[in-house]
């Protein structure tokens, strides 16, 4: 498969922009978001770079774009097994899965709804919202390796001890992308009526209408620790900008691009630096980012091709 090559740096960001409508991020103009079959055999026939992504939707590129393949997790199958088991793609959107099981009656993936990531983003941060994790309901894991190799983490082996926004998967070097996980719910005639509950709350709470990367920072691990919002509002920088970049008003832990095809990583990177001064500043918390930044060059390693 040809990497599509698009010699008008300003249509391309437009094309990118349409694509992945809440991310924040620059791609090298002759190189696309695309997918392929096997991109690890693409990777090594052009001795390439390859980036495995979701939706990349907490993803921050850097300015200059990513020297190699940036390739779309689509596997989006989905199986359903008695008592509440589902076996779901690594690219199906998890907000659709969490919605979906929900209009069955199955509760533990409430907290998906609204959630513009895939089920592998999902389990690769233990996404979470409103006291629900995806690590709470997770049964199994299937990965893939840069070798190619096809391997499985099991819940009952003690495999799969997550975190909070952490997953054993960030740890892992030699992890190519995550391809299906496995799923137990339980009943909850309620859990559609909650789904639409937490999308209202969203509406009103989050700017998910503005280009944004979700929340930009994790919460503080401190016992009893203000959130990561509140210590952002409480320092009034809602509205701080830099360049394009904004803090937003309606949720502190969000920055907006306001600056649309225009806005630079390094703004959006200023100004998290400026946040975070500010308030270790003001309250001595360290804020730690959640939202992934992806380097032009990924690190070398003994598996690189």
């Amino acid at each position: 498969m040809e990497i599509p090559r698009k010699d008008n740096s300003i249509a391309f960001r437009q094309y990118v922009a349409q694509q992945l409508l809440f991310c924040f991020f620059t791609i090298h103009p002759e190189k696309c978001l695309c997918a392929v079959e096997h991109p690890d055999r693409y990777a090594y026939e052009n001795r390439i770079q390859v980036l495995i992504v979701g939706k990349g939707s907490n993803c921050l590129f850097d300015d200059r774009g990513f020297d190699g393949l940036v390739v779309s997790n689509k596997i989006r199958d989905l199986q359903e097994y008695p008592s509440g088991v589902f076996r779901a793609g690594g690219g199906i959107p998890v907000d659709a899965l969490g919605r979906h099981t929900a209009r069955r009656g199955w509760g533990g993936l409430e907290f998906a709804s609204g959630i513009p990531g895939t089920v592998g983003g999902a389990v690769f941060m233990n996404a979470g919202a409103n006291g629900q994790a995806t690590a709470d309901t997770l049964l199994s894991v299937e990965y893939l390796t840069k070798r190619g190799e096809k391997r499985i983490l099991h819940r009952d082996s003690g495999e799969l001890d997550c975190g909070y926004r952490w997953s054993p998967f960030q740890d892992m070097p030699d992890l190519a992308a995550i391809t299906a996980a496995t799923f137990e719910l339980h009943r909850n005639a309620d859990a559609g009526a909650r789904v639409r509950q937490l999308m209202e709350r969203r509406l009103e709470t989050q700017p998910v209408r503005e280009r944004s990367a979700g929340c930009v920072f994790r919460n503080p691990s401190e016992q009893g620790a203000p959130s990561a919002g509140a210590l952002i509002d409480r320092a009034g920088l809602k509205g701080l900008s830099c360049g394009g970049a904004s803090v937003s008003e309606m949720h502190a832990n969000f920055l907006v691009n306001r600056g649309g095809n225009h806005t630079s990583a390094s703004e959006v990177l200023a100004l998290i630096e400026a946040v975070k001064e500010k308030i270790l500043e003001e309250s001595g918390y360290e804020l730690q980012e959640e939202i992934r930044q992806i380097p032009f060059q990924l690190p070398e390693s003994g598996d690189d091709r």
